[in-house]
């Protein structure tokens, strides 16, 4: 399976209306802590837009939802992994990526036999606490040889300008969040992800 380069992260449909537009293939609708109902009518919302601009959505934890949504990618972290029916993930014919952060969750991620597996955090980031260190892009090469031939994506405290230590040491996709949705100008910003991975796609 190959990822787009360029892996947008954010948290409502609302941005996704507002950026997938400009020409996004790959991005993750990740929201937390809000009702059910809202997140059906955000993840039926966000996927007709994807489905309407050729881009793939990716659905962040809520597993269970984005089955009965007939959505076809779900993203887990390691506590949302432990938790979840793998199988029935599988059964409804969904594609799977996995949250790593050091030796032992990429052994769990990979007995699971996911579709990509992420790396993170690669720079100091301000989207949440971390209690792992910034793990630095040459971390990443050595992931990329564990996982060959997965995609890896790296994510934490990217921006356009250390996209090519992401992809000189291995990543095959860069997932970006804050980087766009607290720039002055996120569709600018968005376009200048989507020319400056342009290579790599």
């Amino acid at each position: 399976m190959k990822l787009d380069p360029f892996y947008l992260i954010v948290d409502s449909a609302g941005w996704i209306e507002r950026l997938v537009p400009a020409g996004v293939r790959l991005v993750q609708l990740r929201m937390k802590d809000v009702p059910e109902d809202r997140l059906r009518s955000e993840i039926r919302r966000a996927r007709a837009i994807c489905a309407e601009h050729g881009c793939q959505l990716v659905v962040n934890d809520h597993w269970r939802i984005a089955i009965e949504e007939g959505c076809d990618f779900v993203h887990l972290g390691q506590e949302d992994l432990a938790e979840a029916d793998v199988a029935a993930i599988r059964a409804a014919g969904m594609k799977l990526g996995l949250s790593t952060h050091d030796e032992a969750e990429l052994d769990s991620a990979l007995a699971a036999k996911p579709d990509y597996v992420a790396l993170g955090p690669v720079w100091p980031t301000i989207l949440k606490k971390m209690k792992w260190a910034p793990q630095g892009a040459e971390r990443l090469a050595t992931w990329k040889a564990r996982i060959a031939p997965l995609p890896l994506v790296a994510i934490g405290g990217l921006n356009p300008d250390r996209l090519s230590a992401v992809f000189d040491n291995g990543a095959d996709s860069a997932a970006v969040v804050t980087d766009i949705t607290l720039n002055a100008d996120p569709q600018a910003r968005t376009r200048e992800w989507i020319a400056r991975t342009a290579q790599w796609r």
